[in-house]
């Protein structure tokens, strides 16, 4: 495992919550309260070092992207077909008789051109380097998680499904909100040279991430799920308030993201 001595330990310990969605008599939820108040951000072109050492400008858009369902890849390609040459910086080869998706282990996936998924823009492309699908959603005023591949878009927030079963024989459908961290990317994720959910470096965002992420959360959960997650969310924050308060004993690690703690006593030593 490639871990920097700074990041997360993957089985640090969370705070989590439970509840029924209230769209759903069927589902529970199961949230990573630890995770969802952590002050994470993404910070691609402004610090992040890339999955890999010798691609530090790809984020994490070096693999492609795998497509979740028929759904996803169908929106995806009525994206594509509204991005520019200007916007898009290989519209050509997109367009070529390759196309712009591949197969892999017999998945569909975004083709990767050039080192990296086709829809990166590379350093010096006119319109920016990022994701074309990012930057036509900002341009137009969209949320970006509504046109780009669902793995994209979910990442750093991974939902999980899982059925249990009582003792007395019934069951539920149990839905885990949580941290996208290296184990999300299969075996592989732990040979990645850096990667940022459990990094303090990208731990300096302004608002939380139930807050800062809540389009793709209410897109997992629903509007009423997320606003019982709000609630949920609130309720931990002032505990932690609470606890970090002068003279309180020493805060127990679980209660706020050791990444963020770690970002908030850099940030103290600077000033």
């Amino acid at each position: 495992m490639t871990e920097t001595p700074f990041e997360t330990p993957l089985r640090a310990p969370r705070v989590w919550a439970e509840f029924d969605n209230p769209d759903d008599d069927t589902e529970r939820f199961r949230v990573d309260l630890t995770w969802l108040t952590s002050n994470w951000t993404c910070i691609f072109g402004q610090g992040c070092q890339g999955i890999y050492a010798d691609r530090p400008d790809d984020g994490c858009c070096t693999l492609g992207a795998h497509f979740s369902d028929k759904d996803d890849l169908k929106n995806i390609k009525q994206v594509a077909k509204t991005l520019g040459p200007d916007e898009w910086q290989y519209y050509d080869e997109g367009h070529s008789k390759k196309g712009w998706t591949e197969k892999e282990d017999g998945a569909t996936k975004t083709r990767v051109v050039d080192g990296a998924c086709i829809f990166l823009n590379r350093p010096g492309f006119p319109a920016g380097a990022g994701c074309a699908l990012h930057q036509h959603a900002m341009a137009e005023g969209i949320e970006p998680h509504t046109i780009k591949p669902d793995v994209c878009w979910q990442l750093p927030i991974r939902r999980d499904f899982r059925t249990v079963t009582m003792n007395d024989e019934s069951s539920f459908t149990e839905v885990t909100i949580t941290e996208y961290d290296r184990r999300g990317w299969g075996p592989g994720g732990h040979d990645l040279d850096w990667y940022c959910s459990g990094n303090p470096e990208a731990h300096v965002g302004k608002d939380p991430v139930y807050v800062s992420n809540a389009g793709e959360l209410k897109h997992l959960m629903g509007e009423a799920g997320y606003a019982e997650l709000v609630l949920r969310c609130e309720a931990h924050l002032a505990a932690v308030e609470a606890a970090q308060r002068p003279g309180r004993r020493k805060m127990l690690p679980l209660l706020v993201h050791p990444a963020t703690l770690a970002a908030q006593q850099q940030n103290r030593r600077r000033i």
